[in-house]
């Protein structure tokens, strides 16, 4: 009797959760630069682009919750050397898991390792672009650090940070002439939830 009421027990509280996790969609707009010391003559500054992707809510305990995403992110910086400009246009596809601390006034806070694989690499100056993929890691990890809003309608706005705590270059000897070049991500996005 005991084993049915357990059973019993485990299959209504497996089934609670599975219907409060909840899949949704966010997209919005990156502040992306970078920082480092790959070139001391390069000026970086904020580049505008977009993200946009997947996300999973599981709630964990009252007022907090995992919400793992796949996120098509586009980073980079504007760059200026003398009176040349250009653009660094890198694109990664990010996976954040965050973890989501809601109010009662539905405001929250949320933070998170996430790592990034790269699938696009170039540097566009004077009409030009060349591909430097090869001359980076596959691979960035960043903290993301984030508060939000969500609406009782599903709906619900965040403002992210990603602080890039890998040095992205393959040749970071700057005995060399190497460097570091790590990402810097402020995302402005929106979500809504199924």
């Amino acid at each position: 009797m005991k084993k049915l009421f357990f059973v019993s027990v485990l299959i209504v509280c497996i089934s609670s959760v599975q219907a409060q996790i909840r899949f949704g969609l966010k997209a919005g707009l990156n502040l992306a630069t970078v920082s480092g010391t790959l070139n001391p003559a390069v000026t970086y500054s904020m580049k505008l682009d977009f993200n946009g992707g997947l996300l999973v809510s599981i709630p964990l305990v009252a007022g907090v919750s995992l919400q793992p995403e796949v996120i098509y992110s586009g980073q980079g910086a504007d760059l200026k050397v003398d009176s040349i400009t250009g653009k660094y246009n890198f694109s990664l596809i990010n996976v954040p898991v965050m973890l989501k601390f809601m109010t009662k006034s539905h405001f929250f806070a949320e933070t998170g390792p996430q790592v990034g694989f790269l699938i696009g690499a170039k540097i566009t100056s004077s009409g030009q672009s060349y591909d430097v993929k090869s001359q980076l890691k596959t691979a960035d990890f960043a903290w993301c650090l984030g508060i939000g809003y969500q609406l009782p309608v599903n709906l619900g706005i965040d403002v992210r940070y990603n602080l890039g705590l890998t040095n992205t270059t393959k040749n970071s000897d700057t005995s060399t002439g190497g460097g570091t070049v790590k990402n810097g991500v402020i995302q402005i996005g929106v979500y809504y939830l199924f």
